[in-house]
């Protein structure tokens, strides 16, 4: 095994909270889809995929690294929700705590001095430095148009798309 096994147990912690993440957003999602707001869905729908990718992705670099792949059980999401708002505000904090998760990962590689799983980690750094300005730019548009003005969203959504889009 390349990793240690504190390595492997804290990535294998992380494969379920990118799962988690992706349950999470498939219920905010649908909750968008149960508004008849098909843009905000879809945006979402995307998260809850990028996040199941991300959760793939460590699946694959502990197969690679020779480690052991133990997915933990998973929480099930929120599923209700009063405001496209609290949707918004939820999935930031949720990426803001997902970054400290991965800052903690990469103090425990440069801890010992695990140079593969630094590497490794830099993209995650990278997305998710993408994926809370994407949350905290989304939350700003919810917030202009309020409640009773979704369908500016909408259409901000249809014009700007998912970050992914741009790639």
């Amino acid at each position: 095994m390349q990793i240690s096994q504190k390595m492997n147990k804290a990535i294998n912690e992380q494969i379920g909270r990118e799962f988690g993440a992706s349950l999470q957003y498939v219920a905010i999602a649908a909750y968008f889809d149960g508004q008849s707001l098909p843009q905000l869905a879809r945006y979402f729908y995307k998260q809850a995929d990028e996040e199941r990718g991300h959760a793939m992705r460590f699946i694959r670099y502990l197969l690679d690294a020779g480690a052991g792949v133990n997915i933990p059980a998973v929480s099930g999401p929120k599923a209700e929700f009063g405001s496209a708002e609290e949707c918004v505000k939820l999935s930031l904090r949720w990426e803001q705590e997902v970054t400290k998760q991965i800052y903690g990962l990469m103090e425990l590689a440069i801890k010992e001095s695990d140079y593969t799983t630094q590497q490794f980690l830099q993209w995650f750094i990278s997305e998710q430095l993408e994926e809370v300005s994407s949350m905290e730019k989304l939350l700003t548009v919810v917030r202009r148009a309020g409640e009773g003005g979704l369908l500016l969203v909408e259409d901000y959504l249809a014009r700007e798309g998912h970050p992914e889009d741009k790639d």
